[in-house]
C-alpha cells in the first residue's frame, strides 16, 4: 500500500468518525453506546481480524515457523471459534482492537524510511496512539463502554471528540496530495 494511499484511508475513516459524532444523531448515538456488546458488530470485526490473523499465519515463511503453519492455523481458527461462545463479552471491542493491530503493520510499513516526507508523521504518530489504545482495550475492553457513556453523558463531549476527529481526518486527506 503506498504512503499516499494509507493516509487518505485513515483520514477518510477519521472524517467519516468525527461527522458521525458531530451529527449527534440519536441512531449513532444508540449503535455506539451498544457496541461493545453488540453481536453484529462481533461477528463483523472479530470474525474479519480472525480471518485476517489466519490468513498472515497461513502465508508465514520457513523462517516464521512456516513448516508448523498449518498446525498453527488449526490451533488458531480453534481459539476463533471457540471465542465466540466462551468469551463473547466485548468481543466486538476485541475484534476492533485486533483489527487497529493489523491494520497498524501496512500502515506503518508504507511509511517506512521516507525521511524525506517529515509530514509522514501526522499518520505515523495517529498510528502509534491507536496501537496504545488498541493493546490498551485488548487488555481491558470494559474501559470501552465506560469511554462511550462517559462521551454521550453530555452532547458537548460527542461533537467536541467528533470536530476533533473530522478537522485531523480532513488535515489527514490534505497531507496525503502532498506526497
Amino acid at each position: 500500500m503506498s504512503l499516499f494511499l494509507s493516509t487518505l484511508i485513515v483520514g477518510l475513516l477519521l472524517f467519516a468518525l468525527g461527522l458521525a459524532l458531530l451529527s449527534n444523531h440519536s441512531i449513532v448515538t444508540s449503535t455506539l453506546k451498544g457496541f461493545p456488546r453488540s453481536n453484529t458488530a462481533t461477528v463483523l470485526l472479530f470474525g474479519s481480524a480472525a480471518l485476517w490473523f489466519l490468513y498472515n499465519i497461513w502465508h508465514l515463511s520457513m523462517a516464521d515457523f512456516g513448516e508448523f503453519r498449518v498446525l498453527l492455523f488449526i490451533f488458531f481458527s480453534i481459539v476463533a471459534l471457540l471465542s465466540f461462545f466462551y468469551v463473547p463479552d466485548f468481543l466486538a471491542v476485541r475484534g476492533l482492537a485486533s483489527l487497529i493491530l493489523l491494520a497498524a503493520g501496512p500502515l506503518l510499513a508504507s511509511a517506512f524510511m521516507r525521511y524525506e516526507l517529515p509530514q509522514r508523521h501526522a499518520l505515523v504518530g495517529l498510528v502509534y496512539v491507536l496501537i496504545f489504545a488498541a493493546l490498551w482495550l485488548g487488555a481491558q475492553p470494559w474501559r470501552m463502554r465506560d469511554f462511550l457513556e462517559w462521551l454521550f453523558r453530555g452532547t458537548g463531549r460527542s461533537r467536541v471528540v467528533g470536530a476533533c476527529a473530522a478537522v485531523y481526518g480532513l488535515v489527514l486527506v490534505a497531507i496525503s496530495f502532498t506526497y
